[in-house]
């Protein structure tokens, strides 16, 4: 059974939400559509793999609302003003807007790389500021922010005036530490946090903006507020971004927004975190793992699928060995693919892409397939279904290559044609199938130990272990025993090698586990 036999509409998608701690049914402000603010990159610096996974993780939720007949906006905001930005533009010799811009181009070509999908709008901070102020006017007029009284220029958000903070993270703030983004003297209450930061000496001139309460600069709270409210409204579906930014950052977004009168967000997403050698991955540990350096290693297929292995709430641990493996998997399925589309030829399926909508597919996903990604995004169990609908295809491969005008060849194509369909169209929901124009030129079954004629040695010393094998099963067939022939086939089965008999002699696929 397929999804489309029951309607694409038919179930209901859920998600889980942060605030309640529970998973919700996605009911759209708008019906037909998903408004999706998503919490985009301080551009202080290169990006690192745990920036990549919560990139990947919101792309793969908006290609399957999109399969599923939904129109999707989503906004990632590039944060280019902060003290971070400040504090680095002067460490690497550059203006604060020129280091800002510089690595902002570096996480969009990052970005580009993973074929993560462009954002339907990606507005930076410093082209918002009106908004900003005009909101932070509003926090003041209704009595939940207040000028500092040390006339610094700043601006604070009362939190003892909102009996709601802490609500997403299901905290009482005398349980929270000192917000510690602004000098604490003219705050009323240490945990308040700054809305607007007057300009201060020794800061760049450029550096801040007009404002009613002197010149300076947006806090970072505010900033996503007015941008998400900006171009999906005063009430949207879904607010998104890694777990680190749970607290304190989405924390004061709701408070600030809620108590201003905006509805909102209907649903809090959060990617869950990225552990290296078993510790989070942090800057004091010196343990990031930086994308270009993975670039490197890896083609970034293989990055892109490596990070799809775990559900995106759960910590992700990162090790070569795992990547290692996983870069096998993906492989097999690759093969997969390459294979069948050899045998389908001209009869080989046009291939998905969600740009299009998916309205051109031939097929439609498992229905097992839907079922998991309906409910909070499962994407392991995704996988799962896409390993078996492989391994009803490799069964489909000897019956292709024989006498195909024959009634049983015929039925067999076109049974391999769909399930290639589906395979190919599930992997481009998640962002990670080989024949994406997206992937370029990568050799995505390339390994990262090559040798210096470019041959991968582990693939060499198994094509000539196989090789060994088939020739003596070969020589058991012309000899008529068939017994033997059939021994050494199972063999080779049961170490997860499918050897199958052509024209020329044989071939060989490693089998999806």
């Amino acid at each position: 059974m397929t999804c489309g036999s029951l309607g694409r509409l038919a179930r209901v998608i859920r998600l889980h939400s942060t605030d309640s701690g529970t998973v919700v049914p996605l009911s759209p402000v708008r019906d037909g559509h998903v408004g999706i603010y998503v919490c985009g990159a301080t551009v202080q610096g290169a990006p690192h793999i745990g920036h990549m996974r919560a990139a990947v993780v919101f792309d793969q939720l908006r290609r399957w609302l999109t399969y599923r007949g939904l129109q999707v906006t989503l906004v990632r905001n590039t944060t280019d003003i902060d003290d971070k930005i400040l504090t680095k533009s002067v460490e690497e010799g550059r203006e604060w807007w020129a280091h800002a811009y510089h690595y902002e181009q570096v996480f969009t070509e990052a970005y580009r790389t993973m074929n993560v999908l462009p954002p339907t709008y990606e507005p930076r901070a410093t082209g918002h500021i009106p908004e900003m102020i005009e909101l932070i006017e509003r926090l003041i007029a209704a009595g939940h922010a207040y000028p500092a009284s040390d006339d610094s220029g700043d601006v604070y958000f009362d939190v003892r005036s909102w009996d709601r903070y802490g609500a997403l993270t299901h905290q009482s703030v005398d349980d929270m530490s000192d917000a510690a983004d602004a000098d604490p003297r003219g705050k009323r209450d240490v945990r308040d946090f700054a809305l607007w930061k007057g300009h201060k000496a020794g800061e760049p001139e450029t550096a801040s903006w007009p404002a009613p309460w002197g010149r300076g600069r947006p806090g970072w709270h505010i900033e996503c507020s007015a941008m998400s409210t900006k171009y999906l409204g005063s009430e949207f579906d879904i607010h998104g971004g890694g777990l680190d930014l749970r607290f304190p950052h989405h924390e004061n977004e709701l408070a600030q927004s809620t108590a201003a009168g905006d509805g909102f967000a209907r649903i809090w997403m959060h990617s869950g975190l990225l552990n290296v050698g078993g510790d989070k991955m942090s800057k004091s540990l010196g343990n990031s793992v930086f994308a270009h350096d993975l670039f490197e290693q890896y083609p970034p297929a293989v990055i892109r699928y490596f990070l799809s292995t775990a559900h995106y709430r759960s910590v992700l641990e990162f090790t070569p060995r795992l990547i290692e493996a996983q870069r096998s998997a993906y492989d097999r399925i690759a093969a997969f693919i390459a294979r069948a589309r050899e045998v389908l030829g001209d009869e080989a399926p046009a291939q998905p892409h969600v740009a299009g909508g998916y309205a051109d597919r031939i097929a439609d996903v498992p229905e097992e397939f839907a079922i998991a990604m309906d409910e909070d995004l499962s994407i392991p169990r995704a996988l799962s279904v896409v390993f078996s609908t492989v391994r009803q295809g490799q069964s489909l491969f000897g019956g292709a290559d024989a006498s195909s005008d024959a009634a049983g060849g015929e039925d067999r194509i076109e049974r391999l044609r769909t399930v290639l369909a589906q395979v190919e169209l599930m992997l481009d929901i998640l962002g990670v199938n080989p024949g994406d124009p997206a992937w370029g030129a990568q050799a995505t079954t390339a390994s990262a130990a090559e040798g210096a004629d470019g041959q991968d040695p582990v693939r060499a010393a198994l094509d000539a272990l196989v090789d060994h094998i088939a020739q003596r099963r070969l020589e058991a067939k012309a000899a008529k025993d068939f017994t033997t022939a059939d021994a050494l086939r199972d063999r080779l089965r049961d170490a997860g090698i499918l050897i199958e008999d052509t024209p020329g002699g044989y071939r060989y696929d490693l089998a999806p586990r």
